[in-house]
């Protein structure tokens, strides 16, 4: 499907150099890019012994977070 976006500069070189890169096109990137981050949005729980466990999304949490969090909610 053939529209207009209006992308940053460097998003579309960095598109381009990655279709170059797959010998694919700019637009297929792109659409596979966007595609994998509205699929990684929709965030899905997976039980593990009946507590819902979300996927892993950056910074590992640790007790010093948790009792830091704690502390500025009064807990």
């Amino acid at each position: 499907m053939r529209t207009t976006l209006d992308l940053d500069q460097d998003i579309l070189q960095a598109a381009k150099e990655l279709a170059t890169k797959q010998k694919s096109t700019a637009g297929k990137v792109i659409s596979a890019l966007v595609r994998s981050a509205l699929t990684a949005s929709r965030i899905t729980a997976h039980p593990k012994n009946a507590v819902p466990v979300l996927p892993p999304r950056g910074d590992v949490i640790t007790l010093d977070h948790v009792r830091r969090l704690m502390d500025q909610e009064g807990i």
